[in-house]
């Protein structure tokens, strides 16, 4: 089902260059050996100056059997799935197949996972079935198998240390709690352990924020600084840490974010400390000035989903005294009525729907135009188009240029492209291409000698004279 609709949705150019054309440029970059540079990030920019995400080069090697975006979608289709299964399972043995089925199918159609499948791609589809495993070996008390799992997120993406970070933290809390009901052989020193890993996942966040990214990054620096807590308040002293504490809380779209994450598990999970683990990534969003951080559409919200339904599980499992049979089926009736309306709402209802399964005139006017487009070509194109180009052409950005004011460029990319592709329908008005920046561009092309190819349905295509 996640791959149907996500694969559906990008046939119907409901993904861009920002971000699946993005991934899909650094991936076709490892699959041939070279660095991951991605043209629409920036001339020469190379993505792991971005965040640090290594782990995209295991995709390299079936994406160089099967050289599409779509290969990008079908691996987070199945990362994502696979997330599924040990919380499930758990579910299913400790408190039974009536729950395990209701929390399998609450989990699966989650609006988290289905916003974060549906959406371009994103390398936090490894961190998924990472957490997924991890907090299910949290609930079972099995503290090695546990941290096993959650090491490789340093290598997903830079802030997920602290969630590696906080795993060590509840390690090293729980661990000595549970110690002595533990076996003999399976006593192996949680608290040593759990400190070892969030040493480890604190570290790792600092090397990769402080060393890794800005020895790559072309401007020498991490380039969310900006954007991390208290960067967007001026004040400081008490004034500072009073505005950021009510920053943390407003405007009301951070309570409909927490509503969405609590309403799943019907409340309960908050009732658990694994519901804790949410925390690190939730505190650096609310604080964050990026709206986009806060909303409750967009993919940073699939990475919690695995945490707040281990939360619900190890309630109905370790707590049966404030959970008894009775309130246990009104809190999964809840849940599955929950999950019924985000369905309803988020993209999974696509598959219901007959115009998701038709190609629209304007997508097949598109595919027709860029078929004029030789392979090995270098292309300057609108955001939207830039997937329909990114596995065979090198691509930037419409509106890139050079000039005095990068914002405003007024003179064309050092290395002018070959071809020239807008699209005037395309949604992404503001970011990454605001509207009068790429209508600037267009008209400098075109003084310079491009010469129109086509222009048909909103979509102008300019070739090098």
């Amino acid at each position: 089902m996640y791959t149907l609709v996500s694969v559906l949705r990008n046939d119907r150019l409901l993904n861009a260059g920002y971000d699946l054309g993005i991934f899909e440029q650094a991936i076709r970059a490892y699959a041939h050996g070279e660095a991951p540079v991605v043209e629409l990030k920036g001339p020469g920019f190379n993505l792991l100056g971005d965040h640090f995400h290594p782990v995209l080069a295991l995709i390299a090697p079936l994406y160089r059997l099967f050289p599409s975006a779509v290969t990008l979608l079908v691996v987070q289709a199945a990362l994502m799935a696979l997330a599924c299964l040990p919380l499930t399972r758990w579910a299913h043995r400790a408190v039974g197949p009536a729950t395990g089925l209701a929390v399998g199918c609450a989990l699966g159609a989650s609006w988290g996972l289905v916003a974060g499948v549906t959406k371009d791609f994103h390398e936090i589809c490894f961190a998924v079935p990472l957490l997924a495993f991890s907090v299910t070996a949290l609930g079972q008390r099995r503290w090695w198998a546990a941290a096993a799992w959650a090491l490789p997120l340093l290598l997903v993406k830079e802030d997920l240390g602290l969630t590696l970070a906080a795993i060590g933290g509840y390690i090293a809390w729980q661990g000595p709690r549970e110690r002595q009901a533990q076996p003999a052989g399976k006593r192996r020193f949680p608290l040593l352990l759990g400190a070892a890993v969030a040493l480890i996942g604190v570290a790792g966040t600092a090397v990769e924020i402080l060393v890794l990214l800005p020895a790559v990054n072309p401007r020498g620096g991490f380039d969310y600084w900006q954007q991390m807590p208290g960067r967007t308040s001026s004040a400081g002293g008490p004034a500072g840490l009073l505005s950021l504490g009510l920053h943390l809380f407003w405007p009301p779209m951070k309570w409909l974010l927490l509503f969405m994450l609590a309403a799943p598990t019907a409340f309960l999970g908050l009732r658990s400390p694994l519901t804790l683990l949410c925390v690190p990534t939730l505190a650096w969003r609310l604080l964050a000035g990026n709206e986009h951080y806060w909303q409750p559409n967009f993919h940073y919200n699939a990475i919690l989903m695995p945490l707040v339904f281990a939360g619900l599980i190890d309630v109905l499992h370790r707590r049966p005294a404030i959970v008894p049979p009775r309130r246990r089926r009104k809190a999964l009736a809840f849940s599955a009525a929950f999950t019924a309306v985000t369905v309803a709402v988020y993209p999974l209802h696509d598959l219901v729907l007959p115009s998701a399964w038709r190609t629209p005139a304007h997508v097949r006017t598109a595919k027709r135009l860029l078929a004029r487009i030789p392979d090995g070509a270098t292309v300057a194109s609108s955001n939207r188009l830039a997937p329909l180009l990114t596995g065979r052409t090198t691509v930037s950005l419409v509106c890139f240029g050079t000039g005095p004011d990068p914002a405003a460029p007024t003179a064309l990319p050092a290395a002018p492209p070959d071809w020239v592709v807008s699209d005037r329908h395309d949604p992404t008005v503001k970011t990454p291409c605001p509207v009068a920046q790429t209508h600037r561009m267009l008209r400098l092309y075109r003084t310079h000698g491009y010469v129109q190819v086509a222009e048909e349905d909103g979509i102008t295509l300019l070739r090098r004279g």
